[in-house]
């Protein structure tokens, strides 16, 4: 009836939620220090409070979902996630930000981004705690999704739809050389001018496939000479003169391989289209405001190339 004391506790839930990340009692149990037998008697009060069958016991193969725990772990999230802003926000002041901030973030703009956020930002709200995850971009959208992290910084080509995101910047794709090139002197080169160079590509969505993408739509195919989903390691190969690159990333200062080979970026022409540097945030999330900051913060980071 309304206004009755609910029977579900947030220890319940917590645990139930544990469950369904961990995919048993045992690995829910050692990943929260307790007993697996308390986990099991918090599950079991918990459907026994909702009515319903939350997971299915299989023995030796853990526990799966019933599509009413499914709905139910989603929302225990969500709740247990209020119940922390909740204890934040009688721990803080109105005008100080505190708490966690989980930040997701492809690993070639990690150079650009991390920096800032954990110097500047940090010390500009010491009781942030910044939380980082580098990881593919398939894997980031989803952990938005799923409230795994806050926000995350991407290209715009994504897996799947986010539920908000910000435009921070847009960048075009430019050739990379070793500087004793043929075609880095050269103020411009052309997609035709590199068909039958050797291609460094470097190979990790999105990046293999918007390479790609460039030559395809002027009905070219590039010759490829080797593939890494190293960063670092393509800019080395490119620099030990083994072919060129084409890289969206920030230009650093240093335009060097790690071996120390200068480098040269070459403008594409005709210009490219540009590729959209986004932060990628769930709906909740994007109300914390810290987040909010977070994502104000970094609109103001040089993410265009250095001169």
């Amino acid at each position: 009836m309304p206004g009755a004391v609910p029977e579900v506790t947030l220890r319940q839930m917590a645990y139930f939620v544990a469950v369904a990340e961990h995919g048993s009692f045992a690995a829910a149990a050692a990943r929260l220090f307790v007993s697996p037998s308390a986990i099991a008697d918090s599950v079991a009060d918990l459907e026994a409070a909702l009515g319903a069958q939350l997971c299915i016991r299989r023995r030796a193969h853990g526990v799966s979902l019933t599509s009413a725990g499914a709905k139910a772990a989603g929302d225990a999230r969500r709740l247990l996630a209020q119940a922390r802003e909740f204890q934040l926000s009688l721990a803080s002041s109105p005008d100080e930000l505190v708490g966690p901030i989980a930040v997701g973030c492809y690993p070639t703009l990690a150079p650009t981004v991390l920096p800032p956020l954990l110097d500047v930002f940090e010390r500009a709200h010491p009781r942030v705690e910044l939380r980082v995850v580098e990881a593919s971009q398939d894997l980031l959208c989803r952990e938005v999704i799923t409230g795994g992290i806050d926000l995350a910084f991407v290209y715009e080509t994504l897996v799947a739809e986010v539920p908000a995101r910000r435009r921070l910047a847009e960048l075009r794709a430019h050739a990379l050389f070793a500087e004793g090139h043929p075609l880095a002197a050269a103020p411009r080169v052309s997609l035709e001018q590199l068909e039958e160079e050797p291609l460094i590509l470097f190979d990790t969505p999105p990046a293999d496939s918007h390479t790609l993408s460039l030559f395809s739509a002027r009905g070219l195919m590039p010759r490829i000479r080797h593939r890494t989903g190293s960063y670092e390691a393509a800019r080395t190969l490119v620099g030990r003169g083994l072919g060129y690159g084409i890289f969206i990333q920030h230009r650093p200062a240093n335009m060097a391989s790690l071996d120390g080979d200068p480098l040269v970026a070459v403008e594409i022409e005709p210009a490219v289209p540009p590729v959209g540097i986004e932060a990628i945030t769930s709906e909740q999330a994007a109300q914390l405001p810290r987040v909010r900051a977070l994502l104000d913060f970094a609109a103001t980071i040089a993410w265009a190339p250095a001169d």
